[in-house]
């Protein structure tokens, strides 16, 4: 938060009002920190773009040995959205699996156009999204992330960070 606008966030998180009207521009969910990872440029470009017109912060990969090494760079990520079906030495399963055991509290969302997986056969607490995929349930999945984060910073101090 810039300081700017921490007396402001002191003086209003607590209200519903406040945080209504985070809620409805799009300011509740700018700290959330996507890393997108397609193998095709112009889907994961599209994705990209959404994502960011929706308030998000966001990374892209075009392989999942990319994707680690982005994540290495930016511990701060809060999600992962990642195809399953891609070139390289693991595809988006074996990666959302290695990023489950080893970051559990990051959200993980993985989608093909190929393969249906059965809840009880996803990694931790990912999610699944059959291609083609609405692009609004993507928002609204992360919005939850962002909103559960930003309720848990108003009920504790926002100056504690």
């Amino acid at each position: 938060m810039e300081p700017r606008n921490l007396s402001r966030f002191a003086a209003l998180c607590s209200t519903d009002l406040y945080f209504s009207h985070l809620v409805d521009t799009g300011m509740a969910y700018a700290a959330v920190f996507v890393l997108v990872v397609e193998d095709e440029v112009l889907i994961r470009m599209s994705l990209v773009d959404q994502l960011e017109d929706a308030g998000f912060r966001v990374l892209e990969a075009g392989t999942a040995d990319e994707a680690l090494s982005v994540m290495a760079d930016h511990p701060e990520i809060d999600a992962l959205f990642t195809d399953i079906d891609m070139p390289g030495s693991m595809d988006g399963l074996k990666l959302a699996r290695l990023v489950s055991q080893s970051r559990p509290e990051l959200a993980v969302l993985l989608t093909s156009g190929y393969l249906k997986i059965p809840r009880n056969e996803l990694p931790g607490k990912a999610h699944f999204f059959s291609k083609p995929y609405d692009v609004n349930r993507i928002i609204d999945h992360l919005r939850g992330i962002g909103t559960s984060e930003r309720g848990a910073d108003c009920a504790a101090s926002p100056f504690t960070r």
